[in-house]
């Protein structure tokens, strides 16, 4: 018994048909799947095929929905062609049609969707370069197909009062770093100082230099009235090379000492300390505003070749210090010389409690103890206190927000002096 060759013919063109409904399937997944910074790269290093899949992802509407036509289309006529072979051997029985439509579901399910996708997964980058110049070929053939549908989709949506326009998102880039930061930490393939350094970049745009400053407060300032002698001792005092000195009002600043300019004056008066004129040496101060972003305020000192600026409100009142210093350990955290007290105001203890000195900003504790306090409310752990109390507390007053308990240890007058700070898993834990 000789068998028909177009039943041979069309189980070749099936099986054809499955094939490049499996293309069409792997190169949806390869070429959505791909990342975007890395197709990125490899064109800037070459890659034909990359700048092949980055021309195809400028218009996602048109390839996927070329794709999605091509793969229904090939779909559909297996299906069609396996169910009419199956009749012309079987004969058109229901049972033949049933067994024909599960024959073709699992075939295309196995052969032509999962299994291509599974693989294109797997390797995404690697198979969208090499899918791309098929893909860019139907994408041209299919595109007056496409546009058609696209038309009909879109004059059937607005009909219901649906709008189409895009949504752009200026910051979806950040977004999407930062989130590929965070999962790869998650999984364990980024360590935390690497997370923490590269959204330290991210946040200098969002944060002002009144995040970072060092308050008034606790700035170190020199009397420039005084004699130079005791002004040499109070710089060799201190572990700061550039101090701000002032004339009358300690925020009446009047110029910025530099260690070197004051080194090489005492090596001109040949160690007469009476005899310098720090007047002569000591450089006009900088003022910025405090709404200064960090990102600005860092291109300004590499700009100026400064290292210190002093931060001011809108009304011209001296706020605080700004470093260039202060703005690098955002990014690279804590930065401790030989001169730096070892202690940062963060003390864990043995119960897993922390001890934290009201001072410290809130930023710094998320960084040293992988935290999640917030920050856009308050600059330091006192001061976000404050503001969830809403009121100075007491020593001894207990609260609970944010998942963390806290205790107030010690204060002075109205400033919270420390702060014990026990996140609620331990307390669960005690219990």
């Amino acid at each position: 018994m000789t068998m028909d060759p177009s039943i041979v013919v069309t189980a070749i063109f099936v099986t054809l048909l499955i094939g490049l409904s499996a293309f069409y399937s792997a190169a949806e997944t390869s070429i959505t799947s791909s990342s975007r910074a890395r197709m990125f790269q490899l064109e800037k290093e070459g890659d034909k095929g990359a700048a092949r899949v980055n021309r195809l992802i400028e218009n996602p509407d048109r390839l996927i929905g070329s794709l999605l036509l091509g793969n229904n289309f090939l779909n559909t006529l297996a299906g069609a062609l396996t169910t009419a072979l199956l009749v012309q051997l079987f004969g058109q029985a229901p049972t033949t049609i049933a067994i024909a439509t599960a024959l073709v579901t699992a075939v295309v399910l196995i052969f032509a969707e999962v299994m291509p996708k599974t693989f294109a997964f797997s390797y995404p980058e690697v198979t969208a370069r090499w899918v791309s110049l098929p893909v860019q070929w139907s994408v041209t053939l299919l595109s007056p197909i496409v546009a058609a549908v696209r038309w009909i989709v879109r004059a059937t949506l607005q009909i219901f009062g649906v709008k189409l326009d895009r949504v752009t998102d200026e910051d979806a880039t950040m977004k999407e770093i930062r989130g590929a930061i965070e999962l790869g930490k998650h999984e364990g393939n980024v360590e935390k100082s690497d997370r923490d350094r590269v959204a330290g970049v991210l946040d200098l745009e969002e944060l002002d230099v009144s995040d970072v400053m060092i308050h008034r407060k606790n700035m170190k300032t020199i009397d420039l009235a005084l004699p130079p002698r005791e002004i040499v001792m109070q710089v060799l005092q201190t572990q700061h090379s550039r101090l701000p000195l002032y004339e009358g009002d300690q925020e009446n600043i009047v110029g910025i000492l530099h260690a070197k300019d004051l080194l090489l004056a005492i090596a001109n008066a040949q160690g007469d300390l009476d005899d310098i004129d720090l007047k002569a040496i000591i450089r006009p101060p900088w003022f910025v505003p405090d709404t200064t972003t960090l990102k600005e305020q860092l291109e300004e000192f590499l700009k100026r070749r400064s290292h210190v600026a002093c931060v001011v409100d809108e009304y011209g009142a001296l706020q605080g210090l700004v470093t260039l210093e202060d703005i690098l350990e955002e990014i690279v955290g804590e930065i401790v010389d030989e001169h730096d007290i070892a202690i940062q105001g963060v003390r864990p203890q043995p119960d897993g409690s922390v001890n934290v000195d009201g001072a410290v900003p809130i930023r710094d504790l998320n960084r040293a103890m992988d935290w999640n306090l917030p920050d856009e409310e308050a600059v330091t752990i006192a001061g976000l206190v404050i503001h969830e109390a809403q009121a100075i507390p007491d020593p001894g007053q207990r609260f609970a927000f944010y998942g963390y308990r806290f205790q107030i240890l010690r204060k002075h007058r109205n400033q919270i002096l420390a702060i014990r700070i026990t996140p609620e898993l331990n307390q669960a834990q005690e219990q």
